[in-house]
């Protein structure tokens, strides 16, 4: 290190940047905070004389502000909104020349900036007074001549000159204060400005000079240690570059999942330790997830370009699960119906997919104001194009407003009663004709419960499905993957089809079944691993046959990050109208629809039984039941229907159904014979009425 100029390591790191990595540096000396051994991040650091470290990343923390007028340290974080002013030289400068050429960084990176002359300055017949300011604005360069500085001077009544002035103009100068203000992230991203001091502006602390040095987190690895080292650069360690003079140290060099995909195909496959691995919090639930901790060995096979499909299961009783599918899954599908919650879904689908029917499964009342159509349940509606509506009620400004709608076709369904009358046939096939043709319109911001129409019974391979119809898509596992050990999708009663992509993968296994492979996507899994010389565990010669893992369980935070990343610019769902409350015709109309719907009939009752059901109608009481059958009676005999008037009286019949053991007995073992010698009148029964009665009872006693 003879001859090297030693540097505190933050300023050495604060001159790097990530495009000249990396770097070797050596440690000369320093003061350790707590003893020469610290723990920084979870693990323990030791820097001591000597070591090497290799710095391979480094990311902008924070911003260490020392005042300089009591050495008090404080860090303020980049993303801090205080404004700053640059504050002047105190010293001035002999000449132009000096003032320009100790400038950090070149004249053109820091213009304009304006400086003055305690002196006049002439030049030719050009005479300059004393403290008059004047502005650089370019330096003029020409071949054979002495450089010149190109200057805004005001002058007399608002008068403004451009002068140039020799680069060897002698005098006394000083910087003027700049009125430009600067945010922390400006002046850490400008070497000129980190340079300077400052001061706050519109605090308690304006005044108060401040040198503003940034603060990095250093990522390095050491040639005696196999993990990533993270440390800040703040630490007071005096340190050299020998990049050059130690080419050939062999430091582990450590990869993220992205820089293995990087590499050449001809360095795997390739048995790698982990150095880091994954968060705990992982994006993915699965079985190998768990095995790849830190210091484990895998075996990466190959790199290549997946296309997967993201899987979901619906909301129910379970938690509702997420899976990415290859698309080599060698499972049976078929078409589920999808379930709308909102006419808004349905146009998303339908714009996804023409061609769409549904079925309502619940009932809507019709509602003018906001032009809510009644639907009834059953009805099927095919859903034509997208249009315009205007509706009824105003707006608080008194204006027609109009609403994004989807115009619907009723479909007529079957109708399955008989009818014996031929005329009529003519007559009822025009009017079948005529309800087809009906249209009605739903406003988008409609809530309503629909669910798809699906005839298509055919059974669909995973990648077929992408090709014929549009996602997302409601489907059902019917014949499962019979190279899969087990097949997670299968036994899901209905699973959605959120969307496909192509991703990064790597093909990895472990040591103990290297047959056994699963694929990491790179983008969505953070790793740190280093390749290693250990030796395959299989003959050179005779590479296994490796069963991948098509089926990998994802948490539901890949599935909304999925979601975040694909729709960060979809368009809400519409609001509904806003009504004009104050106006009293809205009030009008609501009552006549609500009179109107009042005696509007069911479709589902017969309209002979509405209008029998009036005000002064009564319901018929309830006939009584039957008495008890006792050991030495035969079963009770029915009333005529003269006798009916008897029910009419206030008296309540006793329920005698209490014994129903003792009952159930009788009833099995009576036989209806008739008792000739008997002196109660009673009439013949039939046996066919007798089996009647009997099921009867049976029916009231397991009630």
């Amino acid at each position: 290190m003879a001859g090297m100029t030693a540097l505190p390591l933050q300023q050495c790191i604060a001159s790097l940047d990530n495009s000249c990595l990396p770097k070797i540096l050596q440690v000369c000396s320093g003061v350790y905070f707590q003893g020469s051994v610290y723990e920084l991040s979870g693990s323990e650091v030791c820097f001591s004389t000597g070591d090497l470290i290799k710095v391979i990343g480094i990311e902008l923390l924070s911003v260490c502000c020392e005042d300089i007028d009591n050495n008090e340290t404080f860090e303020l974080p980049i993303n801090h909104k205080g404004l700053f002013q640059v504050i002047p030289e105190e010293m001035p400068y002999g000449t132009l020349e000096e003032m320009v050429s100790l400038r950090p960084v070149g004249l053109e990176s820091c213009l304009p900036f304006t400086f003055t002359s305690r002196s006049k300055i002439t030049i030719g017949d050009f005479t300059l007074g004393a403290e008059r300011a004047l502005t650089v604005l370019s330096i003029e360069r020409h071949e054979g001549e002495e450089d010149q500085v190109r200057c805004h001077v005001r002058g007399q009544q608002e008068a403004f000159a451009d002068v140039c002035f020799p680069l060897s103009s002698q005098g006394e100068f000083r910087e003027c204060e700049s009125e430009e203000r600067f945010t922390l992230l400006e002046i850490m991203s400008s070497p000129y400005l980190r340079s300077r001091k400052f001061r706050f502006m519109n605090t308690t602390k304006s005044e108060r000079p401040l040198a503003l040095s940034p603060v990095y987190q250093v990522q390095a690895v050491m040639n005696l240690r196999k993990n990533i080292l993270k440390f800040p650069s703040s630490l007071e360690v005096d340190v050299v570059d020998v990049t050059e003079m130690c080419l050939d140290v062999n430091f582990v060099t450590p990869f993220s999942l992205t820089e293995v995909f990087s590499q050449p195909e001809e360095s795997f496959p390739v048995v790698a330790e982990i150095l880091e691995g994954p968060e705990p919090r992982s994006l993915f639930r699965c079985s190998w997830l768990p095995e790849l901790s830190k210091n484990s060995h895998i075996i990466f096979h190959k790199i290549g370009t997946s296309p997967l499909i993201l899987l979901s299961s619906l909301k129910g009783r379970k938690t509702q699960q997420y899976f990415l599918v290859s698309k080599q899954y060698g499972g049976r599908f078929r078409r589920r119906p999808r379930e709308f919650n909102s006419v808004y879904e349905l146009y998303v689908a339908f714009m996804q997919a023409p061609g769409l029917k549904v079925s309502v499964t619940r009932s809507c009342e019709e509602d003018d104001e906001e032009g809510l159509p009644a639907l009834s349940v059953g009805e099927q509606l095919e859903v034509v194009r997208f249009e315009t509506m205007e509706l009824p009620c105003e707006s608080s400004l008194g204006q027609k407003q109009v609403v994004e709608a989807l115009l619907c076709q009723r479909l007529q369904e079957p109708d399955d009663e008989d009818d014996d009358d031929d005329d009529d046939d003519d007559d009822k096939e025009e009017v079948k004709q005529k309800d087809e043709k009906e249209e009605i319109l739903l406003p988008l911001y409609m809530q309503g419960h629909f669910v798809e129409v699906v005839a298509d019974n055919k059974k669909y391979r995973l990648k077929d499905l992408g090709k014929e119809f549009s996602l997302p898509l409601d489907v059902k596992v019917v014949s499962r993957d019979t190279e899969l050990e087990t097949d997670p999708l299968v036994g899901f009663t209905c699973l959605r089809i959120e969307g496909a992509m192509l991703e990064p993968t790597i093909q990895a296994s472990f040591l103990h079944r290297p047959d056994h492979c699963f694929e990491i996507p790179t983008q969505w899994l953070s790793m740190s691993v280093s390749f290693t010389q250990e030796a395959l565990p299989w003959p050179s010669s005779q590479p296994p046959k490796c069963h991948v893992d098509r089926v990998t369980e994802v948490t539901d935070t890949f599935f909304y990050e999925y979601r975040r990343q694909g729709n960060s610019d979809a368009a809400p769902p519409p609001r509904p109208p806003k009504r004009n409350l104050s106006s009293s015709k809205s009030s009008e109309k609501s009552s006549k629809k609500a009179a109107k719907s009042k005696h509007r009939p069911d479709k589902r009752v017969p309209t002979k039984d509405l209008a029998n059901l009036t005000l002064n109608s009564k319901r018929r009481p309830p006939a009584p039941p039957p008495p008890a059958i006792l050991d030495d009676q035969p079963p009770p005999v029915v009333p005529r229907k003269h006798a009916a008037v008897e029910i009419k009286t206030g008296k309540a019949v006793p329920n005698n159904y209490v014994e129903r053991e003792e009952s159930m007995k009788q009833v099995k073992l009576c036989e209806f014979a008739e008792d000739v010698d008997s002196d109660h009148d009673y009439e013949t029964v039939d046996e066919s009425f007798a089996v009647v009665v009997k099921k009867a009872q049976e029916n009231v006693m397991f009630y």
